[in-house]
């Protein structure tokens, strides 16, 4: 079975070659290029090379080599028509049915490739004309160059009724052809038909491949619309089509980014002052499906939005949109302009390097998220504050992917945090009603073990290793949260090897996320309301009989803060020290570049980390433990 080219072409288009293949091989991007090692026989150094934008692979070692149709086939063994209709069922396309009128269709579609071809043909040498010389002006006016004007085919439509539609018949292309390319308009009354463009300024859309598949055109005197699209037709779905893409495919791939401007404008402007790489919807909210487009050629397109009210709309509507379909890796950034500016206006007022450097701010879709439910928000009551974590999470809701949702829903914990929390003063913290200046209790003046513990005695003997570690960890932040105050990320980031000890972190982090100034007893309360007293008790027993007495309640915060920050030092440094070996092992049995790139990223971690635990000079002087007896 012959398959028509423009379904071809949509399936090549919605499924991503590096996703297909990752599926069987681990791929690792390397520039314009993802690597790894083949699928098709055993190797230890990768030699298997897949190129997204040019879609095909090959195996240096191997010589294994095809696109889309033909990995299916060699992957799954299956012939041409089947693995096309596998491809077709993970693209969600309906396969054709090989009927006459679907070869009619067909032979419709070239004739209409041909129509919009001479359109645009057409519309260019009337800018060059007479006519054109008030569409010439507005282009000086708005500083856009010849070359650019070549580049992007722009063209001009005459005030005239019929002209367009005069000049392609007289070339050969029916009435019908011109109706159905949306470039003409027939009349439900049976009055004669018109075109639909004109006194405009003349933005041919295109393909992928570059065809001519509408227009878009600017008024150049009194319109309804400022800007006029060609209507839905069989080559234009402006919901899955993206101006500028064919000419911004290239720079995308080598430069790993892509700019998604507002209008036409904008993306000639950015263009001429550089970033290429642009592009713009047309004239609606950015669609799933641009998305899926854009995403295949940068993993984190960045949203180039006007400094107003509606660029804000935009950024909101953009970003609600894309939620269902984050995944690893993949997002968005925004770049928002200074108030009532576009690109179009910035470049040219104040230069391509204002530009730039509104592109190396841009914000991630976390912040924007962020910003949504706040600003303006009053969170002063339980309520309120509840209110704004309900809509924060139902926003991670959204989110298919769990890893995803799962690091989305640490982020705004974390951000709710820091916002709720109330800082308390560095000078005297308050816990169970006493300051920390008396906060010795049966610690104060104690023999036996008092001897100036410090730092050389804690580094040997009381830094355990483990579980024992894990649990002192713990505990610490149980009997003393206010160290939490300052120290949330660090516990928030720590792994744990215990997954019991781990929920009982994970329940801590909730607490403090939500619950400002807390002391030990209300760190008990919350616990206990989560049913983890009993997991707590189990861990405090030995506390009081060990060098661990820096655990206990009644220690001094400062002595509970500098032991807590000098444990967890050691447990990082540990981790890293196995990261260290298992990069040695890996590289031991397989000598790549990529292990040894893990290797020398280990050893320059734990060099990094090594040497930074807690100063511990004066420890234990908070809790009276100076004197010797």
């Amino acid at each position: 079975m012959a398959f028509p080219p423009h379904f071809m072409e949509e399936l090549k288009a919605r499924v991503s070659l590096a996703d297909l293949i990752g599926r069987r091989t681990k791929l690792t991007k390397k520039g314009r290029e993802y690597s790894g090692l083949c699928p098709f026989h055993n190797e230890k150094t990768p030699s298997f090379t897949v190129n997204e934008e040019k879609g095909f692979y090959h195996c240096f070692g191997c010589g294994a080599n095809g696109d889309l149709i033909e990995f299916v086939k060699q992957t799954e063994g299956v012939a041409f028509p089947e693995a096309v209709e596998r491809l077709a069922a993970l693209a969600g396309l309906e396969m054709p049915v090989e009927r006459p009128e679907e070869k009619a269709r067909q032979q419709r579609t070239a004739t209409l490739h041909d129509a919009m071809e001479l359109a645009g043909k057409w519309f260019s040498s009337q800018l060059a004309s007479q006519a054109g010389t008030g569409a010439r002006g507005y282009l000086s006016r708005r500083q856009v160059s010849d070359a650019a004007v070549a580049n992007f085919r722009l063209g001009f439509a005459p005030n005239s009724r019929t002209a367009l539609k005069e000049a392609l018949i007289a070339r050969g292309v029916t009435e019908a052809t011109l109706i159905e390319g949306g470039l003409i308009i027939k009349p439900d009354d049976g009055r004669e038909s018109y075109d639909r463009f004109r006194d405009r300024l003349m933005f041919p859309i295109t393909d992928r491949r570059g065809r001519v598949i509408a227009f878009g055109g600017r008024a150049l005197g009194d319109a309804p619309a400022k800007y006029l699209n060609s209507p839905e037709t069989p080559l234009f779905h402006k919901g899955h089509v993206l101006y500028n893409l064919a000419l911004a495919r290239q720079k995308t791939f080598d430069s790993g980014m892509i700019i998604v401007a507002e209008g036409y404008m904008d993306v000639i402007a950015l263009s001429e002052a550089g970033f290429t790489q642009s592009v713009a919807p047309l004239g609606t909210a950015i669609t799933e499906d641009q998305l899926q487009i854009l995403w295949k050629m940068a993993a984190e397109p960045i949203l180039c939005l006007d400094g107003d009210t509606a660029g804000w709309r935009a950024a909101l509507r953009a970003s609600e949109r894309a939620l269902p379909l984050l995944r690893p890796g993949h997002s968005l950034r925004f770049a928002l302009l200074p108030a009532g500016l576009d690109p179009d206006d910035l470049i040219r007022k104040e230069g391509a390097g204002a530009m730039r450097a509104i592109l190396d701010k841009a914000l991630p879709l976390s912040e924007i998220l962020w910003r949504k439910e706040t600003e303006g928000r009053s969170v002063d009551t339980p309520e309120r504050k509840a209110a704004l974590e309900k809509a924060l999470y139902g926003l991670c809701d959204e989110m298919r992917d769990p890893a995803v949702q799962g690091y989305y829903r640490n982020f705004f914990k974390e951000k709710l945090w820091q916002a709720f929390r109330k800082k308390q003063g560095a000078t005297e913290r308050t816990l169970n009603g006493r300051s920390d200046r008396n906060r010795f209790g049966r610690f104060a003046n104690r023999s036996g073990d008092s001897h100036k513990m410090p730092s050389a005695t804690l580094r040997k003997a009381s830094v355990p290793d483990g579980a024992r570690r894990e649990e002192l960890i713990l505990l610490t932040a149980v009997n003393h949260p206010e160290i939490l105050e300052n120290h949330f990320d660090t516990l928030a980031s720590l792994h744990l090897a215990s997954p019991q000890l781990d929920r009982i972190r994970r329940a801590i982090i909730d607490i403090a996320t939500v619950e400002s100034s807390l002391d030990y007893s209300g760190m008990a309360h919350h616990l206990a309301k989560r049913n983890l007293s009993e997991q707590v008790k189990r861990l405090q027993g030995p506390t009081t009989k060990s060098l661990d007495w820096f655990v206990d309640p009644a220690a001094a915060n400062e002595d509970a803060l500098n032991a807590w920050l000098h444990i967890v030092d050691r447990h990082k440094l540990e981790a890293l020290q196995k990261d260290l070996e298992a990069a040695e092992r890996q590289l031991g049995e397989n000598v790549t570049s990529e292990n040894l790139d893990r290797l020398k990223m280990a050893k320059k971690a734990l060099e990094e980390a090594s040497g930074n635990e807690a100063n511990l000079d004066g420890f234990g002087l908070a809790s009276g433990r100076n004197k010797i007896v």
